[in-house]
């Protein structure tokens, strides 16, 4: 027996505002009768004892700590840039907006 029918996928793709042929409504329901089969395959997999996890390993926070550190000053920002204006990078214009 299917886990969704027809008209269950018709209703949630009338909440969905999809407009779906015929065709479409058969072949996703079945699509997504094997989506839900699958799911309860894992779902009967998963034990009481085992708790739930996100990642196969364990994982530790790999981020350094935050600190202040002196960054560059604006003239050494934009000592490399081909074109300067008012202590920004001037590019070209992209938009064809007045200025």
């Amino acid at each position: 027996m299917s886990a969704i029918t027809r008209d269950e996928v018709a209703h949630l793709a009338r909440l969905s505002r999809l407009a779906l042929s015929d065709e479409e409504l058969d072949h996703f329901a079945a699509q997504l009768d094997v989506i839900i089969g699958a799911v309860a395959r894992v779902a009967e997999v998963a034990a009481d004892d085992i708790p739930p996890s996100s990642h196969a390993l364990p994982l530790t926070n790999v981020y350094r700590p935050d600190a202040v550190r002196p960054g560059l000053t604006p003239q050494e920002a934009l000592s490399g840039a081909p074109a300067v204006e008012e202590d920004r990078f001037r590019v070209p214009r992209i938009l064809g907006e007045e200025a």
